[in-house]
């Protein structure tokens, strides 16, 4: 599993690689994660210089507790409600870049799947399933969050908690969007896709962690978008190679007969 979970970092790696082949393709990748992040700039710096405030407001009951403890709790609820808010603001953020990059996204998962040979003929959606498929990831990031602040009220371990299970949610879910293209382009159905996750669930985990650290580094969402949608591209190949989909059953043809026909008089039999 841990050679599996690294197997999965490797594929951001793989991702990076790309701008040595394709440094102007990159590049342009750069534009929309560049708006996407101004845009969530705008609302998580506010948050960011009022959590003293919301802290106090949520925990009215500790203020007769005396010093340290009213302020090592509030500090932590604080940290909590920074680390939900991180959580959601990754999805946010992969949301709106994706959305608003569409295409250029869908040139450079191009570029990489006509370097990795055998690119599927399909464009792989464009920018409403992109939008549908970003809606989605933000709902789901909503949960992850809720999740994240519930687990961070845990006594003793809630400020560990839930910040590692803030990290390791968001990224399996950023895995799964971002290699959501390759997938849309193979046509394969939410069956198939699943069977592949099972399949890959450390190589994806791995992936989805490494990305979503990234993400956590001042100016690293920015700078990692263009890798991470190469990277998820080499990861969705090689789910593909890895686990082995069941076929559809050939289609009938409409110009054959319903029931095969009746078999002929046996040639031992002659004329009486």
């Amino acid at each position: 599993m841990i050679r599996e979970f690294g197997e999965g970092v490797r594929m951001l790696l793989r991702g990076f690689g790309t701008w040595r082949s394709r440094p102007r393709l990159m590049a342009l990748g750069l534009v929309p994660a560049v708006i996407a992040a101004l845009l969530l700039l705008a609302a998580l710096i506010p948050l960011a210089l009022s959590l003293g405030t919301i802290a106090d407001a949520l925990t009215p009951f500790a203020d007769g507790w005396v010093e340290p403890w009213r302020g090592l709790f509030r500090g932590v609820v604080g940290i909590v409600l920074f680390a939900a808010a991180l959580a959601l603001a990754s999805t946010v953020f992969s949301a709106l870049a994706l959305a608003i990059g569409d295409p250029f996204y869908q040139r450079i998962w191009r570029a990489v799947e006509a370097d990795l040979g055998d690119a599927p003929s399909a464009d792989g959606g464009g920018f409403w399933t992109a939008l549908g498929e970003g809606i989605r990831l933000v709902l789901l990031g909503v949960l992850v969050a809720i999740v994240v602040l519930l687990l961070g009220f845990v006594p003793l371990v809630g400020g560990l908690l839930g910040p590692v299970v803030g990290v390791t949610l968001t990224g399996r879910l950023l895995a799964r969007e971002l290699s959501a293209r390759a997938f849309d382009a193979r046509e394969l159905s939410p069956a198939d896709r699943a069977a592949l996750f099972r399949g890959s669930r450390a190589r994806v985990l791995g992936f989805g962690v490494a990305t979503q650290l990234c993400f956590l580094i001042p100016g690293g969402a920015v700078a990692v978008m263009p890798a991470a949608v190469a990277g998820s591209t080499i990861l969705a190949r090689t789910m593909l190679q890895r686990t082995a989909l069941t076929p559809p059953p050939p289609a009938r043809d409409a110009t054959a007969a319903p029931f095969p026909p009746p078999a002929g008089p046996s040639s031992g039999t002659g004329a009486v």
